[in-house]
């Protein structure tokens, strides 16, 4: 779908959907639950449903409401098959969470799972999961669009890199506790989006699993535990917040509510940047913990006045798109002047956007918002190809834009 965009000014009261990193969570923690669940509060995005299709694959259950999900937990303990049972088939859409949360889990509950995913998501890196898998003597294979694992994983110390991913460590975390002893994991090196993690014990806990973080580089992980069932709802999601706190940077007459300050999403630090953002002269943000962010903070930074650098984000390079190049290449095309290091963008602000082009959203959910909000800016329409692409994580998104003020044209 493409979306041509009439550049005006936003106006009104917003509320961001429901976590999608908090729903994977819950969802995962509820269907490994020895009982039933109820989930409120829920947007189905597509990384959402696939999370819900992978666990309905491993043994759980699902009814669906207009904006909850009840569910049927399988009751983990321990793994259910060895080598010689037919493993279960888990397509994981576009989505890393599901994918690298539910790799261990699916040893654990299934004795292994056939993984397939879309768009660039099998071409994300799997490493600190297959060295672990070297050590342990686990199987896995990784060809043709698919992965396979099989085997049984079984307690012990279990070492990974903080610096890669946070859903590697959230994996493991949910997993661990499902064994028959007690496990340890020792981080590498120091860890990055600390605030995922965070969550990620926040659920655990509320769900009755222990975790004793011993710092910041060590977590012990009794076994024998078993998920209690617990009735949830969802709060507001920062990360989407950002292309609302972006609207009002660039001038929109935006109001941003329903998020909790106090929650443990890592990217409620988009309220603070919003405030530094907003003032003029020269600014260096360190993005390591907040990766998702980089598009409407971009977004914010593309006219005002003085130079933003968004350091140590080589991550984004492994998202839906390559984010750096990505991002720099929209808003470019835009008029604004975005420079690309290896892993940092340097966005000089300009006085104006001329706009008048198409851009495209390299299917990626947040260079597609980021499109839109930095639109209202410019000074002639423009064409967003692939505008889809929000379905992955905020389906409502034009809907609300349009309820904004935001003036658009779809051509399916």
């Amino acid at each position: 779908m493409n979306v041509i965009i009439t550049p005006t000014q936003l106006a009104g009261h917003v509320i961001p959907p429901p976590s999608k990193s908090q729903a994977h969570r819950l969802i995962i923690a509820g269907a490994l639950a020895r009982g039933e669940s109820v989930m409120s509060n829920i947007a189905f995005s597509q990384d959402i449903q696939v999370t819900l299709r992978c666990m309905e694959g491993l043994g759980a259950g699902f009814t669906l409401g207009d904006s909850g999900v009840t569910i049927y937990g399988l009751a983990a303990g321990r793994a259910l098959s060895g080598w010689g049972r037919e493993l279960p088939s888990l397509d994981c859409g576009e989505s890393g969470s599901t994918l690298r949360f539910l790799i261990p889990i699916a040893l654990a509950v299934a004795g292994g799972g056939i993984f397939a995913g879309h768009g660039r998501l099998m071409e994300r890196p799997q490493r600190p999961y297959f060295d672990l898998f070297d050590e342990r003597g686990i199987y896995y294979e990784q060809r043709s669009g698919y992965l396979t694992v099989r085997g049984l994983l079984k307690p012990g110390t279990y070492r990974l890199p903080g610096n890669v991913s946070s859903q590697f460590l959230t994996g493991l975390l949910y997993t661990l506790p499902l064994l028959e002893g007690k496990s340890e994991i020792m981080l590498t090196s120091p860890m990055e989006s600390a605030g995922y993690v965070d969550m990620t014990l926040e659920v655990l806990n509320q769900f009755g699993i222990t975790v004793d973080r011993q710092d910041e580089f060590h977590f012990r992980v009794p076994g024998k535990q078993v998920f209690q069932p617990r009735n949830m709802t969802i709060e507001a999601d920062w990360s989407q917040g950002g292309f609302w706190y972006a609207a009002k940077a660039l001038g929109n007459l935006v109001d941003v509510g329903g998020l909790d300050a106090s929650s443990t999403q890592g990217d409620r630090v988009i309220e603070e940047l919003f405030t530094r953002l907003c003032c003029p002269g020269d600014e260096e943000i360190d993005v390591s913990d907040c990766p998702d962010l980089v598009p409407p903070l971009a977004a914010m930074s593309v006219l005002r006045n003085g130079i933003t650098r968004l350091t140590h984000a080589s991550r984004l390079r492994l998202k839906e798109s390559d984010r750096l190049a990505t991002v720099g290449e929209v808003l470019n095309a835009l008029g604004a002047k975005v420079t690309e290091g290896v892993d940092s963008l340097t966005i000089t602000g300009v006085d104006t956007l001329p706009g008048g082009v198409s851009v495209d959203s390299h299917n990626d959910h947040r260079i597609a918002m980021m499109a839109a909000i930095a639109a209202t800016r410019c000074q002639a329409p423009i064409t967003l190809t692939g505008a889809e692409a929000v379905n992955k994580s905020y389906p409502s998104f034009w809907e609300e834009y349009e309820r904004l003020g935001g003036q658009i044209v779809k051509e399916e």
